[in-house]
C-alpha cells in the first residue's frame, strides 16, 4: 500500500468510501453487513487505514455499519472521516444534535477527519451565515479534540469554494473534490486544484472512476490504452491519472464488492503516474466521451445579453451537459436549486433571440426545452 504524509500521519493513498457498500436485494438502505465485514477485514489486512462515511449514505445506515465493523479494531489502527450534512438545508440549525448522533452511530469518541459536506451553489449562503453556528461549533469540537482535522468537500464552482475559503480558510486543513480525467476539464478540477494550492490545502479525491463509468470503457478505448500498457485495467488508468496529481493525499473509492476492493488494492501497491503520452490519450478519450452527449457551449454569454428573461443560459447548458453525460445524478438538481425559479429552463420564451447571436449555432430553445422536461420528470 502506498502511504501519503499528512502532517504527522501516514494515510493510505486508497481510502475506503462507504457510500456504495454491498446491499441486499438492491435496497440501498439494507447494507449486506457480512459482505461489508469481509471487505473491511481485507482492507485492514492490506494496509487501508482511511475510512470515509457520512450522515446520509445508505439512508443513514453507513455510519452505523462502519462503526460496528471498525469497533473490532484498535482505534489507533484506522482514521475515520464523516461530514456535516449541509446538502440538506433543513439541517443547518442542527449541527450539535447531528454531530453527537454521528459519534454515537460510529461508536467513537472523536473523528479523525470531519467535513462541511458538499459546499456548493445551493448551500454556500447558509454555510456562511454565522447564525446557524455550524463553523463555530465545529471549531470548538476541534479544539476539544473531538475533531482532529477539519475540512470540507465541494461540488461547487471555484467561485463558491473561494467564498468558503475566504470566510473559513483559517481553520480548514484539507478539501475533498471530484477529480478524474473526465472532470479535470469538465468540472474544472484543474482549476480547483490551483485554487486549493493558493490556500495551501492538500486534496482528497472523490469519484475517481466517475461512478464506475471510467471502469467500463469501450473496446476501442481499451485497445488504445493497452497499446501503451497491456496489463493495466480501465480502473487502473483512472487511478494512475490521479496519482499524477501531486497535491492528492487520499483517493476515495466507493467499492461495492470484494473484486473491486482487490483490484484497487493491487493498483495502489505502486505509485505509477501516467506518462505524457498516457495523459494525452486519456485527455482525448475524455474529450470524445463528453462530445457524444454535450452541447458545445463556450460560455461567451452573448446569449444572455439578448435574453429578455435574463436567463443564465451558459449555466443552464453546463447543468444540461452534466445531466446528459451522467444520465442523471444530483449535481444538476442542486445546481438548479441555486437559481431563481423564474430563470429555470422552463422559463424560456422560445423567442430565439439568443440563437441569433450564438457563435456555436446552438439551438438553445430546444436544449432548454429538453432540460426542462428532464427536470420535470425528476420532480415527479
Amino acid at each position: 500500500m502506498i502511504y501519503k504524509n499528512f502532517q504527522d500521519m501516514k494515510l493510505s493513498a486508497l481510502g475506503f468510501g462507504t457510500m456504495r457498500l454491498p446491499v441486499i436485494d438492491g435496497d440501498v438502505s439494507r447494507i449486506d453487513e457480512k459482505a461489508s465485514e469481509m471487505m473491511v477485514d481485507h482492507a485492514m489486512a492490506h494496509g487501508v487505514n482511511y475510512y470515509d462515511t457520512a450522515w446520509g449514505y445508505h439512508n443513514g445506515n453507513s455510519e452505523l455499519v462502519i462503526g460496528r465493523l471498525l469497533k473490532r479494531y484498535d482505534r489507533s489502527s484506522f482514521y475515520l472521516a464523516s461530514k456535516f450534512p449541509g446538502y440538506d438545508l433543513r439541517n443547518m440549525d442542527k449541527v450539535e444534535e447531528i454531530f453527537e448522533k454521528q459519534l454515537k452511530k460510529c461508536q467513537v469518541e472523536y473523528f479523525d477527519f470531519y467535513m462541511f459536506h458538499n459546499v456548493c451553489e445551493m448551500n454556500i449562503d447558509e454555510y456562511l451565515d454565522r447564525k446557524h453556528g455550524i463553523f463555530d461549533y465545529l471549531v470548538r469540537q476541534k479544539k476539544a479534540g473531538r475533531i482532529k482535522h477539519l475540512g470540507f468537500s465541494a461540488h461547487g464552482s471555484c467561485q463558491v469554494m473561494e467564498r468558503f475559503m475566504e470566510a473559513y480558510g483559517s481553520e480548514m486543513e484539507f478539501c475533498q473534490i471530484q477529480l478524474n480525467y473526465i472532470d479535470w476539464k469538465f468540472q474544472n478540477a484543474e482549476g480547483k486544484i490551483k485554487l486549493l494550492n493558493r490556500y495551501g490545502l492538500p486534496v482528497w479525491v472523490m469519484e475517481p472512476v466517475r461512478g464506475g463509468k471510467l471502469a467500463r470503457l469501450s473496446d476501442e478505448d481499451m485497445t488504445r490504452l493497452k497499446a501503451l500498457d497491456a496489463d493495466e485495467t480501465a480502473a487502473g488508468w483512472a487511478f494512475r491519472f490521479i496519482q499524477s496529481v501531486p497535491e492528492v493525499k487520499v483517493t476515495l473509492s466507493g467499492m461495492s464488492d470484494m473484486a473491486q476492493l482487490e483490484e484497487n488494492i493491487k493498483i495502489f501497491e505502486h505509485d505509477k503516474p501516467v506518462s505524457q503520452e498516457g495523459y494525452a490519450l486519456l485527455t482525448d478519450i475524455a474529450d470524445r466521451m463528453i462530445k457524444k452527449t454535450s452541447v458545445p457551449c463556450t460560455g461567451c454569454h452573448y446569449c444572455t445579453e439578448h435574453c429578455p428573461k435574463g436567463i443564465d443560459i451558459p449555466r443552464l447548458i453546463e447543468l444540461y451537459n452534466e445531466d446528459a453525460f451522467n444520465k442523471g445524478g444530483f449535481l444538476p438538481i442542486i445546481g438548479l436549486q441555486a437559481i431563481p425559479e423564474g430563470k429555470w429552463p422552463d422559463s424560456c420564451m422560445k423567442c430565439h433571440s439568443c440563437e441569433a447571436v450564438c457563435p456555436q449555432n446552438i439551438k438553445i430553445s430546444d436544449v432548454l426545452a429538453v432540460f426542462a422536461e428532464r427536470m420535470k420528470r425528476k420532480k415527479k
